[in-house]
């Protein structure tokens, strides 16, 4: 099933205001709750790579379709290291197992799975 760049330009625009929500609630839920001296360790960390990974998804709109597909790698590595930085956190104790499951399960699920049709899309189209 071919997307209609309408389809596509779409998910472009949709995956900034879940990332977004989903930067929202770390700041707010989960790494200002982190114990005081993980958040300037861990925290600073996961903060830099969140704020790199949200740079890299506004530069989607504005790349050339095949620098795109180089911005929707970077993104895809940023959500994996994130992805493991919390991991570590639960593994630690440091976030509950439901505000895990949550973020894991709800908010960078969203993502991941409108990022997967973008690099599907463009690697496919390039």
């Amino acid at each position: 099933m071919e997307v209609s760049a309408y389809e596509r330009k779409s998910k472009e625009l949709t995956l900034i205001p879940k990332y977004e929500r989903y930067m929202e609630y770390m700041l707010e839920v989960i790494l200002l709750q982190l114990p005081r001296t993980e958040k300037f360790s861990i925290g600073t960390e996961y903060k830099n790579i969140m704020y790199e990974t949200f740079r890299n998804i506004m530069f989607i709109p504005k790349a050339t379709p095949k620098e795109r597909i180089y911005y929707l790698n970077r993104i895809d590595a940023g959500l994996n290291i994130q992805r493991a930085l919390l991991r570590l956190m639960k593994k630690c104790k440091w976030i509950d197992n439901k505000k895990f499951e949550y973020v894991m399960n709800t908010l960078i699920a969203e993502t991941g799975s409108i990022l997967g049709g973008l690099i599907k899309y463009y690697a496919k189209n390039s």
